[in-house]
């Protein structure tokens, strides 16, 4: 692989300041499932896709390539995780759900509002193509990097994501879950940490009770009553994080508390208060929001599951292709909007490399 004078000399500086101590035998596999983090790559794609304006030399949008790489580097060296794993949405990921409720993310079919100088002059059957090139772009990045990339066809990010979190890593010291989306505050206990790229918090229990006055055991209740504009679930009219609070504060108890517990407290109050009402008449949503929502039992098949232990196993994590990705920026001339590429790639993903060893 050719190499500029420029990147040889800033790879060997990186090489003599990256020293890593040597691992003692058998312990590898140990050490590099120990601290554990599970990005949800679809949000993070779309999100970055929609909010960076980023171009390369010759003008061309770049923000969702750039923005992804950006954002994991930055969660790799805020929470230096000893393994890293992005999950994407399988093909046909959200035909369960939508088997559910037909609308299920209905809204995202129509134009995303774009951070673009030129939005107004583009169509959405060419953002749509941009997208999907940045995307499979993003794919040949990835595989440079020592971290591991699933999708799984007809399950979303989310639910292998949960999977991973809350069974296949379980014994793991701690598990990061990468992603702005709400519905992962259910599953903050134990090891299990939530880290929000856009509000730059991490979130344990304490963390999302001080936030919402809502225990992450009964946060499901709290987001199917609330509904969720950005998947296009409704919730149940005036129900909002205030009302909810005010009219069931027993839901910030570690205590897991149910949906008929909601109903029936909310029968008591249905004659003083109209919200109350609303949720008496509307309980079927209730019951199919949490069906939509609920993360801690995600029914992933077994042959889901095998396929993911199969994929994560310790001695498939690649190891970093420091040269292969040097050539890829350079090919996407972005080294103007990812400057110093080098070091940075060595920086977050070289120590990251440092923990896979068989030896």
């Amino acid at each position: 692989m050719n190499l500029t004078n420029e990147e040889r000399f800033r790879l060997l500086k990186a090489f003599n300041k990256v020293k890593q101590s040597p691992s003692k035998p058998g312990d590898w596999k140990e050490k590099t499932n120990s601290n554990i983090l599970l990005v949800d790559g679809t949000n993070t794609f779309i999100r970055c896709w929609s909010a960076n304006p980023a171009m390369d030399e010759n003008g061309n949008h770049t923000g969702g390539l750039v923005g992804f790489l950006k954002s994991v580097g930055y969660g790799i060296k805020l929470l230096a995780p000893t393994r890293c794993i992005i999950v994407f949405d399988g093909v046909g990921g959200s035909f369960k759900r939508r088997k559910i409720f037909p609308e299920y993310k209905e809204n995202r079919k129509g134009k995303i509002r774009l951070n673009r100088a030129y939005e107004e002059m583009s169509d959405a059957k060419t953002e749509e193509i941009q997208m999907r090139n940045q995307f499979l772009r993003l794919l040949h990045y990835l595989k440079t990097f020592p971290v591991n990339i699933l999708s799984i066809d007809h399950v979303e990010a989310d639910d292998v994501i949960a999977y991973l979190a809350t069974d296949y890593f379980k014994n793991s010291k701690k598990v990061y879950i990468m992603s702005s989306d709400k519905d992962f505050l259910q599953l903050c206990t134990g090891n299990i940490c939530v880290y929000s790229p856009t509000k730059k918090r991490i979130y344990g229990p304490v963390e999302v009770l001080n936030e919402y006055q809502i225990h992450p055991n009964n946060f499901v209740l709290f987001r199917a009553l609330d509904g969720d504009a950005s998947d296009n679930i409704d919730g149940i009219k005036l129900a909002g994080l205030k009302t909810i609070i005010k009219h069931f504060p027993w839901l910030s108890e570690e205590k897991i508390y149910s949906a008929n517990e909601i109903i029936s407290r909310a029968e008591e109050l249905k004659d003083k208060y109209k919200v109350c009402e609303n949720i008496v008449s509307n309980k079927s949503i209730i019951d199919r929001n949490i069906s939509l929502m609920q993360l801690r039992d995600t029914s992933l098949s077994t042959i889901a599951q095998l396929h993911c232990n199969e994929c994560l196993e310790t001695e498939k994590i690649p190891r970093l292709e420091r040269g292969a990705f040097y050539k890829l920026v350079r090919e996407d001339m972005i080294e103007s909007i990812l400057p110093n590429h080098v070091s940075w790639a060595e920086g977050v993903f070289g120590l990251l490399d440092g923990v896979i060893r068989s030896d």
